[in-house]
């Protein structure tokens, strides 16, 4: 080998990587840049296939990646937030999205003809306004631009430095022959496809470089590249079934789902291909370009979208039978048994979708801990050893939700986010603490009324009770609304916490002098006394998490 054929590989292999970073860097800008609006097409996920084909779609001309997305799908499956219903129209959906790639690359050749309005004359400017709006932009808006600007810039680059490193080889006859036997040979075409496919994890890429090879010299055939296509959608389905090991039985089924589309799809508009290139041999072997290549990726998507969005039950059933075993139920939010489950890692694909889901987890979490709480208070005014139990379980889950949840959050805030997505993580932060600790709370007021012997129990007057009655209320009350501030960003319902804690403060002291009082007139016990002072205590903790929980939703608002 030649130290010009060393310079070529090393260029090709240099230029793949620029485009491949290039690819990532826009789409990690553009995700930032979408902020709530990917969250928003999250929220209309509905059991309108329709709907789900189009957020499919949406979602992944964003990320830029089919695989990308059924991973994702097959994460928000194994969560339960997700049914197959709706993760069959994402799957759909993310076949079409991933095109928008292809005729990015294709802007290369249009810009050819026309030198002016080549991409990779600007590519240079690109990059260099993209670095200094990263470098020197005080604003988070415009740093995501500059990092938008960069990656295209990249890509194009990489897309140059691969065509015109290729371009030595391509007349070879060991290249023009290849792609000769690719075109000849269906089975190796697709097959060449999806190996290629399945190393680079992206049939984006495999079809960017084959669109380079194409606008390079014209060595790629029309039959090699309608076959190469082909298979490569069969090998991005590899990303999916990997990350389905481990997962549940309904997350197996989506990956199974992505391969027996892509599957079908190839078979079908293979067969036709084969059948159109027998009767018409010059239109099979003649060369066709990057624009060429992305209207037939674009037509088989939809058209495969089209030919089997009736048949999306039958799919459904089809994943069935491939991947054995009984039928899970769907699962809905308020169900415990999710709890554990919601934090899958795979939708950490997109910061966004896990920066909403995280919000929803804190959420649950505080739910729990809410239902402990009035449970806690029930057993104060009427002792309940049952109750009892429960709460201390229920204790034990808060906890293990802290870890993984707090774990959850360390791994999003090294994802790709922008800087209100920072602030609201670090805010999560601080809300999985306060709940913790209101946890812990709830747990002391049930271990205060927890006694060995019935002779031992906690027990109070009837005017005690009623004053902790209204206590626990108010406590209640300012919990309760600190959860729905952070469920639904709500200011009201914030602005309503500060008020409860006001309340609770002027209570609790109020409380303590007149219990104080009896105590000094002997009208009580002193060990009931101090276990009403205790109860107390820990009521006006619990007020003052909810507090906080308020006020980093004041401040996200601010």
């Amino acid at each position: 080998m030649s130290f010009a054929d060393i310079t070529n590989l090393f260029t090709f292999i240099g230029g793949l990587g620029m485009f491949l970073y290039g690819m990532h860097e826009m789409s990690s800008g553009i995700q930032k840049s979408a902020g709530s609006k990917m969250q928003d097409l999250l929220g209309i996920l509905t059991n309108n296939r329709l709907v789900a084909v189009l957020v499919g779609a949406g979602i992944t001309a964003i990320i830029q990646s089919s695989a990308a997305t059924t991973v994702m799908a097959v994460g928000f499956v194994n969560a339960g937030i997700m049914s197959l219903g709706q993760a069959v129209g994402i799957v759909m959906g993310a076949n079409i999205g991933t095109c928008i790639t292809a005729w990015i690359v294709s802007l290369e050749q249009v810009g050819s003809s026309f030198s002016a309005l080549s991409p990779s004359l600007y590519a240079p400017l690109l990059i260099g306004v993209g670095a200094f709006l990263v470098m020197f932009s005080q604003k988070p808006k415009r740093k995501i631009y500059g990092e938008i600007l960069i990656g295209l810039g990249l890509l194009f680059v990489g897309l140059n430095f691969m065509g015109s490193s290729a371009k030595a080889y391509m007349d070879s006859p060991i290249v023009t022959n290849a792609f000769f036997l690719f075109g000849d040979n269906p089975f190796l075409g697709v097959a060449t496809g999806a190996v290629i496919t399945a190393i680079m994890q992206s049939s984006s890429a495999s079809v960017g470089v084959l669109q380079t090879l194409a606008a390079t010299s014209g060595a790629v055939s029309t039959s090699a590249a309608v076959y190469i296509s082909l298979g490569s959608n069969i090998g991005t389905c590899i990303t999916a079934i990997l990350s389905s090991i481990g997962t549940s039985r309904n997350a197996k089924r989506v990956a199974a789902m992505h391969l027996i589309y892509n599957v079908i799809g190839a078979i079908v508009f293979g067969v036709l291909a084969y059948i159109g290139f027998s009767f018409f041999p010059g239109f099979a072997h003649k060369s066709i370009d990057s624009v060429g290549i992305s209207i037939f990726h674009t037509g088989f998507k939809v058209a495969c979208t089209v030919m089997l969005f009736p048949f999306a039950k039958l799919l459904i059933s089809l994943s069935g039978l491939l991947v054995k075993g009984k039928d899970e139920p769907e699962l809905t939010e308020n169900e415990e048994s999710v709890t554990l489950r919601h934090l899958d890692k795979r939708i950490l694909k997109s910061p966004d979708f896990a920066v909403e889901n995280a919000i929803k987890e804190v959420v649950h979490m505080g739910e729990i801990t809410a239902e402990n709480l009035r449970d806690a208070c029930k057993v104060v005014m009427n002792f309940d050893e049952e109750l009892l139990k429960k709460i201390y379980a229920t204790e034990k889950t808060i906890n293990a939700m802290e870890k993984l949840i707090t774990q959850y959050l360390v791994d999003i805030n090294n994802l790709s986010l922008t800087v209100e997505q920072h602030e609201l993580i670090k805010n999560l932060f601080y809300s999985v603490s306060d709940i913790e600790r209101v946890g812990d709370h709830t747990e002391n007021i049930a271990e205060i009324m927890d006694t060995k012997t019935p002779d031992e129990r906690v027990t109070f007057t009837e005017d005690a009770k009623g004053e902790m009655a209204e206590m626990m209320g108010l406590v209640k009350d300012a919990f309760r609304c600190s959860v729905s501030a952070r469920r639904d960003m709500s200011i009201e319902d914030a602005v309503l916490v500060g008020k409860f804690e006001e309340k609770v403060d002027d209570l609790e002291e109020e409380l303590r002098e007149k219990h104080i009082e009896r105590l000094s007139r002997q009208q009580c016990d002193p060990a009931n006394g101090v276990a009403f002072l205790d109860i107390l205590s820990n009521l006006e903790r619990i007020s003052d998490h909810a507090y906080n929980l308020a006020g980093y939703v004041m401040s996200e608002h601010e």
